[in-house]
């Protein structure tokens, strides 16, 4: 990107929870915090100023199929990144000091998503609709898991995941391919393939209704979504155009309808995920415990319209060129294009021009989005209402009780 003086570096392990075991569970998010503990080479407090003094940013997060590290500095630095990055995850020290000083930082982190309500549903959600595979575990584990496990385990892990053989490296910005090849080489050890890729239990998705409670909060939170496609599925563009028509933005379905036409809601919104073996689909509404049961029935409505007529002549118009429009605004920046050439490698899809993706939305047409509408279909989805303490559905905070076929008539507490 020849006006960027910077440059972005990411390495993705192919580490995530779907390669865990029982007694693994949050094992590949509380490495990906340990290896920042500290290394042969560099202390903790070393490897945060080693970046951050030529003013560089140093990040990295986890995932169900990978753990990502990230630096972006200026670009006469490329080489200092490559060596933190590689010093960081392939020499960590992994001590038992350091696990237990951090297993109470990720604890707290769990603690932080408990009192995010928005994130509690998302997270019921993904585990009532993949019904015990690890796509709907949290990635960040349990209290539990996360409170039993040992430096053994993560030293195992470590030893099995992170390998060269197991990694993926892209860069984007002020960068030559040679230049970093050369540090790579120079930088990153060699190793022989060991680390299996891991597939999970077949995928047996799930449709109903539960209505949770949850201590604190002022809202009701609806996730409603069922089963997608893989990343690889060619369906995935049409996707992406009805979902994008459905909720991403302020032009779109619900929020028009929901937020603009009734005013009951302030965040409405769509949400499409594709995973290597499966993705999923659906819609989001937060609303005041009172007017719970009318935008549910306005947002189930909008799902079946959409999966009953797909979307319109004019509306799948302005949908596409909504997409190559911001696809293009997005890859002006170096870290997006170096996320976009990671996950080409992860998913190992052949790598598009701009040109060539735009094209690919163009193909979209009416049949596709009819097929991707279909998903969206509430009939097959599951939903999951998130409810403040102990309010029940109706007016006045007094139970209904009734719950419409095919909702399942679901009540738990959540804690």
């Amino acid at each position: 990107m020849e006006s960027i003086r910077s440059v972005a570096i990411g390495f993705w392990f192919r580490q995530g929870r779907l390669h865990e075991t029982d007694g693994e569970f949050g094992v590949s998010h509380l490495l990906e915090h340990m290896v920042f503990k500290g290394t042969a080479r560099r202390s903790a407090p070393e490897l945060a100023r080693e970046i951050e003094r030529v003013g560089g940013i140093l990040d990295a997060y986890t995932t169900h199929e990978a753990t990502a590290f990230q630096v972006r500095v200026p670009s006469e630095h490329l080489a200092l990144a490559v060596d933190v990055l590689s010093d960081l995850t392939f020499r960590p020290t992994l001590t038992e000091s350091d696990l237990a000083l951090e297993r109470e930082v990720v604890l707290e982190e769990i603690e932080a998503t408990r009192d995010a309500p928005e994130d509690v549903a998302f997270e019921m959600h993904a585990a009532f609709l993949y019904g015990g595979h690890p796509y709907g575990d949290p990635i960040i584990g349990t209290r539990e898991s996360v409170s039993s496990m040992t430096g053994e385990t993560l030293r195992n892990v470590h030893r099995r995941a992170y390998r060269s053989s197991n990694l993926v490296i892209a860069a984007a910005g002020d960068v030559e391919h040679d230049e970093l090849l050369e540090l790579v080489e120079r930088h990153v050890p060699a190793s022989d393939p060991e680390h299996a890729e891991g597939q999970g239990p077949p995928i047996q998705g799930k449709s109903g209704r539960k209505r949770i409670e949850h201590p604190g909060g002022r809202q009701t939170h609806i996730v409603a979504g069922g089963l997608g496609v893989p990343y690889r599925d060619p369906l995935r563009y049409a996707i992406v155009a009805t979902s994008t028509a459905l909720g991403g933005g302020m032009s779109s379905r619900l929020f028009q309808r929901i937020r603009e036409e009734f005013g009951l809601a302030y965040s409405v919104y769509s949400f499409h995920c594709f995973f290597a073996g499966g993705g999923h689909v659906g819609a989001y509404v937060g609303t005041r415990p009172e007017t719970a049961s009318r935008v549910r029935d306005v947002l189930l409505q909008e799902l079946d319209e959409l999966a009953r007529n797909g979307l319109r002549s004019g509306e799948l118009h302005d949908t596409r060129a909504q997409l190559k429009g911001q696809l293009a605004i997005s890859l002006e920046s170096p870290t997006a294009r170096m996320n976009r050439l990671g996950g080409v490698a992860l998913f190992e899809q052949p790598y598009r021009t701009l040109d060539e993706v735009a094209a690919r939305v163009d193909s979209v047409d009416s049949e596709k989005c009819a097929a991707a509408a279909a998903l969206f279909d509430p009939a097959r989805a599951a939903v999951i209402e998130l409810v403040p303490g102990s309010v029940r559905e109706g007016s006045g905070g007094k139970a209904d009780g009734n719950v419409d076929e095919p909702m399942e008539p679901t009540q738990e507490r959540y804690e």
